[in-house]
């Protein structure tokens, strides 16, 4: 067995122990979240709830579960037991158990199970979801996620049909983790055959200048194939930032499916195609020309609305044989995709552009929360000896990277400084934000498209003043983070616990913040980043607001059989308001007089974003002095050709001209990287800056 394996199992182990602990939470809820979200963040799925379901006569069992709204419905199985030592898992043993989630499924399609399960369990809202909704039902994934090695002698497990609705079977076993995690691009590439997968290459022109540069092809791109693989692959054809864009629009783009349907000759000539980039690409010459047999890891940057309506409507089973996609495909180097497949996306879209809104991880909210996260000491908590920082994971696997090349006591140094507790994500940071900013439905609706609806709203802050995104602005969002992690500790702790923990924490900080901002105040944000950690009485109140929403979300509308998705709604969230008042005079006084005002509050905010504005000022100037003067007077002979200044701006730049003579002052050079960034936009190569 691989020893690297071997050495993940165990250091996974220590995790899900941390995790456990850190949580209050049982090993196996544990292990099942941190690898659900693996699959989320990859594309293999779009979201999970927790549902663990495991009755004592056995023969059936479900671990969690996630409706995508085009009708595939994820079951999810465990196969855990905390095992001490990493062990095999047999082709028996994968049947057996895929059984039991299937016999779960069966018994809930044919209405028996509900009856005979508690009725605010979560296990009866997924039993009556699944018999509500079986016409809708079109396809079953099964997925079996396990600590264990899944056999060498099992190739591929074959798709088969349950009550009649085709069903995948997938395992996500230890080595497949392992791989993934350690994997140069952090997800599992897709690897696409097509002379085994539809009995033909795909034609194509190769569109590079030579040897010197990166391979490039233009394919013509049959749309019944492109339809076919998001059917089987899904989310995972989509570089991260294009779902995050669908997520955010939420529907099918309603000229691209006319033309579908009605004019599909001529989809062709209307549709901007697709831009798609591969690690590797394989092409071989026939008789009509070069054809594509083999891509690796294709990922589409531009084009997710296209693929997405043609998908639906061959589901809808619209003719798609007259119709073929033009694609622009690029193939990139893994090594250096973190900063090229971006720049593609961002210049590639145009029909539906995808711009600062929809946040790349290289945008630079996501680089300055970074640059905080290496730089900013958090105090010692109450007996500790030594400092530690919040490390902010702005690229997927960063933390892991981090300590890939170092010696073992480097590697303890590292984790002393940044300890895996205080690791955070894009994802995490939007759950910790949006509950304390009034929208914990969103948080609800899972954590791809929470990150969606934050990255819009971000995006759009961004523009608008991004000197609100100062070191108070991360500091505030940490300890939100502290607090939401010790909040579901809060709650699994409490006799009245039953499940729906995600949502209870959701509405459980968005209430306890509505209750502060009526009495025009707030939790003291910069205290606790203090200490560290939350103290008794907020622990208290936090306790005495989470059982009044429990309450209240397990009476859900008669109309909502499912509990997770009433708290999805709009109406949960306004009806939990309503609790406001009541709750609010079952909290202590001693919880009050910690509370700050609202006016403290802006005016610390306020320094801050001036401190921010000086450093920006002081950042901007740097960056212009490092452009010779013989390049600003470039960049002012072009664009001033091209009609492209104001009178303002001519006026910097001549200014600039004159450096070191003369020095622009942080104003000026403000205006400067604006003018640098259209001189960009405009073909106009300066040096690096």
């Amino acid at each position: 067995m691989e020893q690297g394996v071997e050495e993940f199992f165990h250091d996974f182990r220590q995790e899900l122990l941390a995790g456990a602990e850190a949580n209050a939470d049982f090993a196996l809820s544990v292990f099942m979240e941190n690898v659900a979200e693996e699959l989320v963040d990859t594309g293999f799925a779009e979201g999970f709830e927790s549902c663990h379901y495991r009755p004592p006569q056995g023969g059936m069992r479900v671990d969690g579960y996630w409706f995508k709204e085009d009708g595939v419905l994820d079951l999810f199985i465990a196969d855990f037991d905390f095992r001490n030592e990493l062990a095999t898992l047999t082709r028996t043993e994968v049947d057996a158990i895929f059984k039991r989630v299937i016999n779960f499924f069966e018994a809930s399609i044919n209405r028996e199970l509900a009856g005979k399960l508690e009725v605010t369990s979560p296990e009866y809202g997924l039993a009556r979801e699944i018999a509500d909704r079986c016409g809708f039902i079109r396809q079953l994934r099964l997925m079996l996620l396990s600590e264990r090695n899944l056999s060498e002698r099992i190739h591929e497990l074959p798709d088969t049909e349950v009550c009649g609705i085709p069903a995948t079977h997938q395992v996500w076993d230890i080595s497949r983790l392992y791989r993934q995690r350690n994997s140069r691009s952090h997800k599992e590439p897709l690897d696409l055959d097509f002379g085994q997968m539809f009995g033909k290459p795909i034609a194509c022109l190769p569109a590079d200048l030579g040897v010197d540069a990166y391979q490039s092809y233009l394919v013509v791109m049959p749309a019944d194939i492109l339809a076919r693989l998001y059917e089987k692959f899904g989310a995972r054809l989509l570089e991260q930032n294009v779902r995050t864009f669908l997520q955010a629009r939420g529907n099918v783009n309603k000229g691209i499916r006319e033309t579908i349907l009605n004019d599909p000759g001529m989809f062709f000539a209307y549709n901007n195609g697709i831009t798609a980039t591969a690690q590797n690409v394989e092409a071989v010459k026939t008789e009509q020309g070069l054809a594509i047999t083999r891509i690796v890891d294709l990922q589409i940057v531009n084009g997710g609305q296209t693929t997405a309506s043609l998908f639906h409507a061959r589901r809808d089973e619209a003719d798609l044989s007259r119709i073929f996609v033009q694609m622009k495909l690029s193939v990139i180097d893994s090594q250096v995709s973190e900063t090229v497949v971006p720049k593609i996306s961002e210049y590639a879209n145009t029909q539906n552009r995808v711009n600062a809104a929809d946040f790349f991880s290289n945008h630079p909210f996501h680089v300055r929360m970074e640059e905080f996260s290496r730089r900013i000491w958090a105090p010692a908590q109450t007996g500790a000896q030594r400092e530690t920082k919040w490390f902010y994971e702005r690229v997927r696997g960063q933390y892991i990277d981090a300590q890939s090349k170092l010696s073992p006591a480097e590697s303890r140094r590292f984790k002393a400084e940044y300890p895996k507790p205080q690791m955070f994500t894009k994802t995490d940071l939007a759950k910790f934000e949006n509950v304390w900013d009034e929208h914990p439905k969103c948080v609800n609706l899972g954590s791809q498209k929470n990150f969606a609806k934050y990255a819009e709203r971000i995006g759009k802050e961004w523009e608008k003043s991004s000197d609100v995104f100062n070191e108070f602005y991360f500091k505030r969002a940490v300890v939100r983070g502290l607090i939401f992690r010790k909040t579901e500790r809060i709650v699994s702790d409490q006799p009245w616990y039953g499940g729906y923990r995600a949502n209870l924490v959701a509405y459980t900080l968005a209430l306890l913040g509505d209750i502060t901002r009526r009495r025009k105040e707030c939790i003291n944000f910069l205290g606790i980043w203090q200490v560290q950690q939350v103290d008794s009485v907020l622990e208290s109140a936090i306790a005495t607001v989470a059982k009044a929403v429990n309450d209240d979300i397990m009476n859900p509308p008669l109309d909502f059989s499912n509990i997770s998705e009433w708290c999805k709604k709009e109406a949960c969230w306004a009806r939990i308001q309503g609790l406001a008042g009541t709750i609010e005079k079952q909290l202590s006084p001693t919880f009050y007089d910690q509370l700050v005002s609202l006016g403290e509050q802006v005016a610390t905010a306020r320094t801050a974003r001036q401190t921010q504005r000086i450093d920006d000022g002081i950042e901007a100037q740097l960056r212009v002095l490092a452009v010779p003067s013989a390049q600003w007077f470039r960049i002012h002979q072009i664009l001033y050709e091209r009609k492209l200044l104001t009178p303002k701006e001519i006026g910097v730049l001549k200014i600039a001209e004159q450096i070191p003579a003369r020095l622009p002052t942080e104003k000026q050079s403000l205006i400067l990287l604006d003018i640098l960034e259209k001189g960009r936009l405009e073909g106009v190569i300066v040096t690096d800056v």
